[in-house]
């Protein structure tokens, strides 16, 4: 059977990650552009210490990017080389507005992306396009205190209204929110949010989740009405958890720490919030303000399909002895004795994909995108420039049949598969070049120093034969 015969090939980046190009075409500053890659990094992305403009002590890696939004004719040119079917991007919300309270939006962002948007077609490539991938402009952060703010509502609807308008018939598959749960473990990236001494972390940070929430419904409803074409998803960073070990105790704790995140598509997708998470906001003494017509809004506008980020499975356990912590995608897990890590410490699962492709098929009935999974790792160039990248092909090529288990096997319905980091960018996470996902490669090192240069890795050719084979061949040779 295999893959569906209109399956989406492709890649995902992010305009923040990629663009540069922070201060030209009338953009405005954005969270992402302050956060700088070093020991800083962390505190500032959880929200616990204050960053709202550059310094001269630090590298702010966003400023430049790769470059993109002068090369994106030759990055997009090497996609469809490659036979993409799909493109995953971010717009920059200050691009079209950047302040983000304007009434009037930007011309020369809007353009911009319609001539990017244009340039996909020309290859045959549909873009799949995220509204925000980390992504406040920064006076709403300064001035309205981000998503905390019951007025960040009507900015984004804003943003949106005119993103659809814009882009009808050049863009019909849309994500309203990358990685919506990491709200919770990455606030100031996911929501804008900084915290003061004292504040009631948990209470801005489900408050602000309930305002993107419906945000995003609202988003979904002008979406089918300006386009009924138009099909909307939700993001979720996922990785399903194991138990630590067969003890009931442990078992209960992989359940609870899965709900922490499937609570968000339980409400993008079934239209309203669950009981259990009802229940543990009381027990926390966590009350979200919800205005008339919210629980309407979020019960007649779900989403049309479910897409996810997985890089690795978790591992759960109740006993505080056990917390030996485990990087991975900002997600704290004990470590899995039964696989082996990246450089990182990303622990490498790719049947912990399949896993996860069926807990939430099983959940939710809708079809699936998988819209970010990918290996990253340190490159090593050889004199000609070429990365011999046979780990990341060997990685890449067991979780697409991972995937193809999860269809055939298990009667999974998967629409697409965009592998993070097409080519290479800098490290959301990390804020760091070294750690690349690339197919393509790009000279520039985690200080912004490089010509910029693209060349293929080995793994483009391989990608490509994938791409023809409809997911057929995933040899190596």
């Amino acid at each position: 059977m295999g893959f569906r015969k209109d399956f989406l090939w492709g890649g995902a980046t992010a305009a923040n990650q990629c663009e540069g190009g922070y201060n030209e075409g009338g953009r405005g500053l954005a969270n992402v552009d302050v956060v700088p890659n070093g020991p800083d990094r962390a505190a500032i992305i959880s929200g616990q210490k204050k960053m709202f403009d550059f310094d001269d002590k630090h590298h702010f890696p966003a400023k430049l990017g790769i470059d993109m939004y002068h090369r994106y004719k030759e990055d997009i040119a090497l996609f469809g080389e490659m036979g993409f079917k799909t493109y995953r991007l971010s717009i920059a919300w200050t691009r079209i507005f950047p302040n983000g309270d304007e009434t009037e939006p930007n011309e020369e962002g809007l353009q911009f992306y319609e001539d990017l948007f244009n340039e996909c077609h020309k290859y045959g490539i549909e873009p799949l396009v995220t509204i925000t991938h980390f992504d406040c402009p920064m006076h709403l952060i300064k001035e309205y205190g981000g998503w905390r703010n019951r007025k960040m509502v009507a900015f984004y609807e804003r943003l949106c209204r005119t993103l659809f308008n814009r882009y009808k018939g050049l863009v019909k598959y849309w994500l309203t929110f990358n990685e919506i749960n990491m709200i919770l473990h990455a606030p100031f990236m996911g929501a804008g949010l900084y915290f003061e001494e004292g504040e009631n972390e948990e209470q801005v940070k489900y408050q602000s989740a309930h305002h993107e929430l419906v945000s995003s419904a609202i988003a979904t409803r002008i979406a089918h009405e300006v386009d009924p074409n138009n099909q909307v998803g939700c993001m979720l960073a996922s990785g399903s958890y194991y138990p630590y070990n067969c003890r009931p105790e442990d078992v209960w704790e992989s359940r609870k720490k899965d709900r922490e995140s499937y609570f968000f598509i339980d409400v993008q997708s079934r239209g309203e919030y669950p009981a259990y998470f009802l229940k543990d906001l009381k027990r926390q003494g966590i009350d979200i303000k919800m205005e008339d017509g919210d629980e309407e809004i979020l019960k007649e506008n779900t989403v049309d399909f479910i897409s996810f980020s997985y890089y690795s499975s978790r591992v759960a356990t109740s006993d505080p002895e056990l917390l030996k912590q485990t990087q991975g995608n900002i997600f704290a897990s004990v470590e899995n004795p039964y696989l082996e890590s990246s450089e990182w410490g990303w622990q490498i699962d790719p049947l912990g994909l399949r896993i996860t492709m069926n807990d939430i098929y099983d959940r939710y009935q809708k079809p699936l995108f998988i819209v970010e999974n990918g290996l990253g790792a340190i490159d090593q160039p050889d004199e000609n420039g070429y990365v011999k990248d046979d780990y990341r092909i060997d990685y890449l090529a067991k979780h697409i049949q991972a995937m193809k288990d999860a269809v055939e096997i298990d009667g999974v319905d998967l629409m697409g598969y965009t592998s993070w980091g097409c080519i290479d960018l800098v490290s959301a996470g990390s804020g760091e070049m070294k750690k690349r996902y690339g197919f393509i490669y790009v000279d520039l090192d985690n200080e912004g120093n490089g010509t910029l240069n693209r060349s293929k890795k080995k793994s483009f050719d391989w990608y490509k034969k994938v791409i023809a084979s409809n997911g057929e061949d995933l040899s190596n040779n």
